[in-house]
């Protein structure tokens, strides 16, 4: 059932959501007010943001940086193991602690504007000149170190992915996934260690909530690119379904290999194209590494996450607000440690498919940039939602919109809107 409405607070915009989660208001994409909400209320919330593979911190004294919405955040391995994450900020001035994207064997982090040094869990350890020059000038007495620092998060790892949350109330990660999402996980990184094979970093010209939607529109895969549906990996006439968890945030989309020579479902449809072909048929040379036959699959964690499979590459996309209309998106490419020379390659090859330039991933790089220009002066009018009813519920067809659906109940819940 459609969520019940919230109280919209104050301080956005003076448009209103009328209406369930099968009519949604085009403001949301495009209200100056709403990234300040966003931040405090969703990244800073109650929900695990994505931070980094644990391959990328292995050992002690190794660290990354990365953002939690526009938060600047530092992850690193601490002298014990354990991993710590901490607000990019130094306490004394504002500016950034670290400036590159990662190091290694670090002792401790020094601020490049006035030498504040903080260790490895982001504790603050000294003040340069703190009592001063010759008795003159320096802190207060009464300044205490240990009293300022950069705020912390609390972190947690699944299958060697790190997350992190700022909130207390924020559940276990397995709760807040859910237990059909987490079985999908598990499908893909359950017992095996993974390393980094590949990355590419682009730039949407688009609200990061219109690439949360595209991440769980199952609806839109086969009709947007025309690899999927030409070549047969993804159709909606396949087999495969829908998965949605409890809190609506999470979920999972699943293609099953096609069982018939013939289709014609799609007689007609745009994104069919029979005089589209490959020179190189490697591409679609594929290996069944589990027994369910899924080819495709993808699965979301709210915010801003998302673990897929495709073929047989496996990525990692983990997309940001840089402003109301652009996004930061970033693709991280992985393997298994103990992948033979041959799967290797085909893993490789495969990444073909995924990234900026990719042979299906491309149109979701231009299709939120039409979908801002396409809505400009329509902030009174809403988008229609409706694909497979008006619920959240999971379901045994991907001719659905109800992980999108999904995604507006809990952001409403979160932002109060």
């Amino acid at each position: 059932m459609p969520d019940t409405l919230l109280p919209r607070p104050g301080s956005a915009s003076p448009l209103s959501w009328i209406g369930d989660l099968t009519r949604v208001p085009y403001w949301v994409y495009r209200d100056g007010a709403l990234p300040k909400v966003e931040q405090e209320q969703i990244f800073e919330g109650p929900v695990w943001n994505y931070l980094c593979l644990e391959d990328e911190i292995a050992n002690p004294g190794d660290w990354r940086t990365t953002v939690v919405g526009r938060m600047p955040v530092v992850v690193t391995r601490d002298n014990d193991g354990s991993i710590a994450a901490f607000e990019n900020r130094c306490a004394h001035r504002g500016s950034l602690i670290c400036l590159d994207d990662a190091g290694k064997e670090a002792t401790d982090f020094q601020c490049v504007y006035h030498a504040w040094r903080y260790d490895l869990r982001g504790n603050l350890q000294s003040v340069a000149f703190q009592r001063g020059v010759k008795g003159k000038g320096g802190m207060p007495p009464d300044f205490r170190v240990k009293d300022h620092g950069p705020r912390q998060l609390r972190v947690t790892s699944l299958h060697g992915l790190v997350f992190g949350t700022f909130s207390d109330e924020t559940p276990a990660i397995e709760d807040f996934i859910g237990p059909e999402v987490l079985t999908r996980f598990d499908r893909i990184l359950g017992g095996r260690r993974i390393e980094i094979i590949g990355r590419f970093v682009e730039v949407l010209p688009n609200n990061w909530k219109m690439y949360a939607e595209n991440a769980r529109d199952s609806y839109h895969a086969s009709l947007l690119h025309l690899f999927f549906a030409t070549f047969k990996l993804n159709r909606l006439s396949q087999g495969g379904g829908l998965v949605v968890s409890p809190n609506g945030g999470c979920s999972v989309s699943e293609t099953i290999a096609p069982t018939e020579t013939e289709d014609k479902a799609y007689a007609g449809i745009r994104s069919v194209d029979e005089d589209y072909t490959l020179k190189d048929m490697r591409l679609m040379d594929v290996v069944d590494e589990h027994p369910d036959r899924v080819r495709h699959q993808i699965v979301t964690v709210f915010p801003n996450f998302v673990l897929q499979k495709t073929q047989n590459a496996m990525a990692i996309r983990f997309f940001t607000p840089n402003a109301v209309d652009r996004t930061h998106l970033e693709w991280i490419y992985f393997g298994y440690t103990d992948d033979t020379p041959e799967m290797r390659k085909r893993r490789l090859r495969h990444l073909n498919l995924g990234g900026p330039a990719g042979f299906v991933s491309m149109e979701d790089g231009c299709v939120g940039g039409f979908v801002e220009r396409g809505i400009a002066t329509a902030e009174r009018e809403s988008a229609i939602v409706g694909m497979g009813g008006a619920g959240v519920e999971s379901q045994a067809t991907r001719a659905t919109e109800a992980a999108v659906r999904g995604f507006w109940s809990m952001w409403r819940r979160m932002t109060g809107l």
